[in-house]
């Protein structure tokens, strides 16, 4: 891809990533809270695009996206050198997983599965992204961190409230569950060199030829979408999709994932108040208790003490030729 501005320098190859200070991580905190709160607080809004094909859809969304994203990608500093073979490959499994995967899984969960029994095991990431998250980075879980992510589990559970569905659902549940963590935690040794805005651009980029290959295989023929369609489009791709991924993987530049992950919480908790404000609705008991645990929750998790550890270091660039900076079947022209 081409750019105009100045190379960064390249980063010594022993050189380590500084821990974020005290003052970024109030920064932090609110940019992981207000990604989680969009995506929850949109859901009425998703409903409207429910009935238009899937795969189209979707493609039509990251297309959109993709448009906005990568003219932002092209005006950031050049990179010191090109995509490597290990960033191309991540950047594919976190589109593949995070954006492709995580889409259909959750469609063919909803099919088997009552969307209370859904949402509560995709609720579990806060859980997972706390185990998982440090031991991929070479630490121990914090035990503070996972007491909060059950909390906020069981929260987000009651808020959603429980319902029933096959083992095959439950199956897709749990794809469904990998692949939302899978898009944080591919992001995360990315985001050091390539940055929020790029590891944006480029994901929802390789997402579109995927939907559209699929598109172009189902059984359901693409059409023009309605206007309440086309208002949802263009408020789920140039909106939501650019807003809660630009702020969430920035999230994650000063976060590690098991702390910015309890904030996942949000997501059930605003979907659930947000339907109930717009129906006129009062939230039952049950609902407001989950809500009460899932802020405490993040509360206890997030007003430790503790220092928050470094990110991962950035690696050196190898002199060996690389791959090209763009991804494939991309032109330069989240």
């Amino acid at each position: 891809m081409a750019e105009t501005t100045a190379p960064t320098a390249p980063p010594s190859p022993t050189a380590q990533t500084a821990p974020p200070s005290r003052a970024a991580l109030p920064a932090g905190t609110a940019r992981a809270a207000a990604a989680m709160a969009l995506l929850g607080a949109s859901t009425g809004v998703s409903a409207v695009f429910a009935s238009y094909p899937v795969a189209g859809g979707q493609a039509l969304r990251y297309a959109l996206a993709s448009a906005v994203l990568l003219p932002l990608a092209r005006r950031r500093p050049r990179l010191a050198h090109r995509l490597t073979a290990r960033e191309l490959a991540l950047l594919l499994a976190l589109s593949g997983t995070g954006l492709f995967g995580f889409n259909l899984l959750l469609v063919a969960a909803l099919r088997h599965t009552d969307p209370a029994v859904v949402g509560s095991v995709v609720g579990c990431t806060p859980l997972l992204l706390g185990v998982a998250g440090p031991l991929l980075a070479g630490r121990r879980p914090a035990a503070r961190l996972l007491v909060a992510a059950v909390l906020v589990v069981c929260g987000a559970a009651l808020t959603q409230g429980f319902g029933h569905g096959d083992a095959l659902g439950l199956l897709f549940a749990t794809g469904t569950l990998l692949c939302e963590a899978a898009f944080s935690l591919l992001a995360v040794p990315l985001l050091p060199r390539l940055g929020p805005v790029r590891v944006s651009a480029y994901t929802t980029a390789l997402a579109v030829p995927l939907f559209a290959a699929l598109a172009a295989f189902a059984p359901a023929a693409p059409r023009l979408p309605s206007g309440g369609e086309l208002a949802a489009l263009l408020y789920l791709g140039p909106v939501l999709t650019c807003g809660a991924f630009l702020l969430w993987y920035s999230a994650l530049t000063v976060l590690p994932a098991d702390r910015a992950g309890l904030f996942g919480g949000l997501v059930p908790l605003t979907a659930t108040l947000s339907g109930a404000l717009l129906a006129g609705a009062v939230p039952s008991v049950p609902q407001l208790f989950g809500a009460a645990l899932v802020t405490a929750a993040l509360l206890f998790g997030t007003l430790s003490t503790s220092p928050v550890p470094a990110p991962s270091p950035v690696p050196a660039p190898s002199p060996a030729p690389a791959p090209p900076s763009s991804p494939p079947g991309h032109s330069s022209g989240r």
